[in-house]
């Protein structure tokens, strides 16, 4: 039988999505979590790996167990057992070829900038206390439509096979504490998120235009793009299968 779960999680504290050996990662405390509850090796995998302090607000997984669950209380245990900073929200049987990474219709990220000092968002938002022009930034969003081909913002070296991505929303809003960007794709590579970001801050100072901006992406060049953020503003904050899972 094969079963999802969404959580939810601070990755403060943890190295990523990713089980790697010496290191703190959520996968690592699900496996662990799961294999209590099962008194048995459990083995999930996750919708898509996170980097090192990005933080998740939706996020699913899948595993296998041999027979079917009593679900009535497989939350609360569950989350009795793992850590504080990772939360079980639900838990479905699906059918037996569902997979968690490979049939996501969609994921959605957000990024979160505080522009004023605040002690309280110092976890979970970049601190950016300089002039933005907002407009401009929306402008670099829509150019990314134009595109199929982020190279320019992926991590080199990285093990994908494409670095080809449909972008479906890619928005900037100001909030009550600063900024948040919203993007929404098929897919994204390794470090792309924070690489745009750290590049369409560049041109919300000014520093860029927006037609260096679409120069950046067409050169295909990583070297070319601005650095990648903070992780610790970053939120993948949903994960769409549509009907898969009702």
């Amino acid at each position: 039988m094969r079963y999802f779960l969404q959580i939810a999680y601070n990755g403060k504290d943890f190295h990523g999505w990713q089980i790697q050996p010496n290191a703190n990662t959520v996968q690592a405390e699900m496996i662990k979590a799961l294999s209590t509850y099962f008194c048995q090796d459990i083995y999930c995998i996750g919708c898509g790996r996170t980097d090192t302090g990005v933080h998740a607000k939706d996020f699913y997984l899948h595993f296998d167990v041999p027979s079917s669950l009593d679900l009535s209380n497989a939350v609360y245990r569950l989350n009795r057992i793992l850590p504080f900073t990772i939360v079980v929200k639900d838990i479905k049987n699906v059918r037996e070829d569902l997979h968690s990474r490979f049939d996501a219709l969609s994921r959605t990220y957000e990024y979160h900038i505080h522009t004023q000092k605040n002690p309280f968002l110092l976890e979970g938002s970049l601190f950016y206390p300089y002039p933005l022009n907002i407009e401009l930034m929306n402008e670099a969003c829509k150019i990314l439509f134009e595109f199929s081909d982020f190279t320019s913002f992926s991590k080199v070296h990285s093990d994908a096979k494409t670095n080809i991505c449909k972008i479906m929303q890619a928005e900037w809003k100001t909030t009550e504490n600063g900024l948040v960007f919203t993007i929404k794709a098929d897919r994204f590579l390794r470090n792309m998120v924070r690489a745009i970001v750290g590049t369409m801050l560049k041109v919300g100072q000014e520093q860029k235009t927006i037609e260096e901006f679409r120069q950046i992406i067409e050169q295909k060049d990583r070297g070319k793009a601005g650095k990648s953020v903070d992780g610790k503003g970053l939120y993948l904050s949903k994960v769409d299968y549509g009907e898969q899972l009702q």
